[in-house]
């Protein structure tokens, strides 16, 4: 299952750049070295066409593009099995969540799975034919109307969740336990900074 491959990457040589070498090296875990990947060969190309300009970037960008891209397909295979797609999945997920009576109101759901509300009017009305949610009145507003799991909705993620999470340990393992938690904390770090950059900043 390889994505689709966007010209982002890096690679070992020389030119404009921080000049150092991103040859993987040996994998403690496996002794081997597995030499330039993809997006490498796709930097050395750019050091080589454009060596007035620092690419150095690309070597972190580059390899999350493409990772995301290749996590993304290994955690549809999960939702696949259980007939659903990524953003059926997420509003089953959001509403279990949600704990009793898994409910939530439209544009609350929009808003955790980050889409728009007319996007999430198509997956309620998918998961709604398909019987694992219901459009009803709010027990707290009268007025307003929420989503709801029905029970076979919540039989459905909870065996769905289980089998994700299998799966993402099954990805994580990859990584030795310090890796994971140095990645994790990378991560947390690096999107708290982005989103308090100033729109403007580019």
């Amino acid at each position: 299952m390889e994505p689709q491959q966007h010209d982002h990457g890096t690679a070992p040589g020389t030119g404009t750049g921080t000049g150092t070498s991103t040859d993987p090296g040996s994998d403690p875990r496996t002794g081997t070295n597995p030499g330039p990947d993809h997006v490498a060969l796709i930097q050395a190309e750019w050091r080589r066409e454009r060596p007035d300009l620092d690419v150095s970037p690309l070597a972190v960008i580059g390899r999350l593009h493409r990772l995301a891209a290749r996590l993304t397909g290994e955690l549809c295979l999960v939702y696949s099995r259980y007939g659903l797609g990524e953003g059926e999945f997420d509003v089953l997920a959001a509403l279990r969540r949600a704990g009793a009576p898994f409910e939530r109101a439209p544009g609350e759901l929009a808003a955790h799975t980050m889409v728009t509300t007319g996007a999430m009017t198509k997956r309620i009305d998918r998961l709604e034919r398909a019987g694992l949610v219901a459009r009803r009145h709010s027990e707290d507003d009268r007025r307003g109307r929420v989503v709801a799991l029905t029970d076979a909705g919540l039989r459905l993620i909870d065996e769905a969740f289980t089998a994700h999470m299998r799966n993402e340990h099954r990805l994580l393992a990859l990584l030795t336990p310090d890796e994971a938690a140095a990645l994790e904390t990378l991560l947390t770090t690096w999107q708290h900074r982005l989103d308090g950059a100033r729109p403007d900043a580019v």
